[in-house]
């Protein structure tokens, strides 16, 4: 009797759990056909038409290119992709309205948060409102002081020390292809990670071991870039609901994030804290809550390890290309640093302060490579752009750095020219309009991080172009982009590495 009660129950659990999975997928199905049926029907523009085929993809290889092809030819240097619920915009005058007029009406936005959402949970790069404020004020505070920046600035100086140049060094004049991308990917991965968390992953060690703690970390990003990169968010809420495809693999790879995470934390409360400088022990000092703490750090893991890496790949490559730039870069070393009896040294936090080429070289690198190419807002309500579009309550609004960088309209008729003289005056920089150039974003969300990023991109430079001459097999080939939050090329970046001569 028992025993036939329990087979009943049993079956009706079974029978129930099914019919329950059956309809969720197949109201899911039928919400994603709705979806591509009015997107298809409801708009019949060319260029919805070429999103929704990838008829694009037949002229150019990276969706960022397309765009910036079609806000060269908008009138206003603003587009609309209807099937995306997207209004596009490389126009400087909207840009500004949208991160500092009507800051207020253009948040994150729960759309956006939602596809982040698993990786940086609450984290500031996913959050708006008193969150978004209270972590920016307590990260400013952080990123602000001078013993936090000269913490940083040693960790930098020596991972090259340590670990770059003797990388470099071991392959010299041996006609052994380096992917440089790899090499800054792993460099900044392991910087950040120190800074981040006190974590040294030794992923620039001679052997370039793997991390599965930064192979986890890069599929997590990849995958919830992809998500972004959906016709319909239900097509990944359903994968995800199912456990299926990319969406079980970022869901292993965030677990992965989230259990170093959590050692990395209860490592720091078992310990005293107070006296470290990682931003995690920082943090610890206001917050109790574990999984803000998590949400937090991983949020400038992101941010500090993917963009650096992207900017210094792209540089290099622009480099290969303009040998005169190169030399230009190394005559100001020889003027700055060296001693008066022709010894070479490492440049100080000062001397790079007075480098102008080179901090123009650097910003011209990141006007035509930005490492994010694009960012999107959501608009509360209705609002009309200085340009005169309308943006209806709901849209997703994007600016595109990537796409103003090529705009004849905004930089000129050399746009698409490397030229770091176009930022200087009488040889020193000169800054531009943030709103003409917003690589680091503008306005109330302008990048905390940003002169802490520069100064480790100078160093790199410094201290590569001061030993070695990098070289790259086929520079004329233009790097192609793989979709990602950050920039990141396609089979990265084969170079040749020959020591220079030492001059005594």
């Amino acid at each position: 009797m028992v025993s036939g009660l329990y087979s009943w129950f049993s079956s009706m659990f079974a029978a129930f759990c099914f019919m329950f999975f059956s309809f969720t997928l197949l109201l899911s199905l039928f919400s994603v056909v709705i979806f591509v049926l009015r997107s298809k029907l409801g708009c019949k523009c060319e260029i919805c038409h070429a999103y929704l085929t990838s008829s694009w993809t037949e002229e150019f290889d990276n969706l960022c290119d397309w765009f910036t092809h079609l806000l060269e030819k908008s009138a206003t240097g603003t587009i609309h992709i209807h099937v995306l619920g997207n209004t596009i915009t490389a126009n400087p005058e909207n840009v500004e309205h949208i991160l500092k007029t009507r800051f207020e009406n253009y948040p994150k936005g729960k759309p956006f948060a939602a596809i982040l959402g698993d990786l940086l949970g609450k984290g500031i790069f996913n959050v708006d409102g008193d969150s978004w404020k209270f972590q920016r004020k307590m990260a400013s505070l952080e990123l602000g002081s001078i013993s936090i920046r000269r913490h940083g600035f040693d960790i930098v100086s020596s991972e090259i020390q340590s670990r770059l140049l003797p990388l470099l060094s071991s392959v010299s004049g041996k006609q052994q292809v380096l992917d440089l991308q790899d090499v800054f990917r792993r460099f900044s991965f392991d910087n950040i990670c120190k800074f981040s968390f006190g974590l040294d992953p030794g992923c620039l060690e001679l052997s370039l071991p793997v991390s599965e703690f930064a192979e986890a970390f890069d599929l997590a990003s990849r995958l919830s870039a992809q998500r972004g990169l959906a016709s319909s968010p239900l097509i990944w809420k359903l994968k995800r609901l199912l456990n299926l495809g990319t969406e079980k693999q970022l869901k292993q790879a965030i677990k992965l994030v989230n259990e170093l995470a959590q050692k990395m934390i209860n490592q720091r409360r078992e310990k005293r804290f107070s006296d470290r400088d990682d931003l995690l022990s920082r943090f610890m000092g206001t917050i109790n809550d574990d999984k803000y703490l998590r949400d937090i750090v991983v949020s400038f893991l992101l941010a500090g390890r993917d963009t650096v890496a992207s900017g210094l790949t792209s540089f290099f490559w622009l480099l290969s290309q303009h040998p005169e730039v190169e030399s230009a870069i190394r005559e100001e070393i020889e003027r700055i640093v060296r001693s008066s009896d022709g010894r070479e040294q490492i440049a100080s936090y000062d001397q790079m302060r007075d480098m102008h080429y080179l901090h123009a070289a650097l910003y011209e690198s990141l006007r035509l490579f930005p490492p994010i190419q694009f960012d999107s807002k959501f608009s509360l309500e209705d609002d009309i752009l200085p340009d005169c579009t309308f943006v209806r309550k709901g849209t997703r609004v994007t600016y595109h750095p990537y796409a103003m960088g090529r705009m004849e309209r905004v930089w000129g008729p050399d746009c698409l020219e490397y030229k770091p003289a176009r930022w200087l005056e009488d040889g020193r920089y000169v800054p531009e309009n943030p709103f003409k150039y917003p690589v680091f974003q503008a306005g109330q969300r302008v990048c905390l991080g940003k002169e802490m990023a520069l100064v480790e991109m100078k160093c790199v430079v410094l201290a590569i172009i001061s030993r070695f001459n990098i070289r790259v097999p086929n520079p004329k080939q233009t790097p192609r982009f793989a979709p990602g939050l950050t920039a990141n090329v396609r089979g990265g970046l084969p170079v040749l590495v020959q020591e220079k001569a030492i001059v005594s």
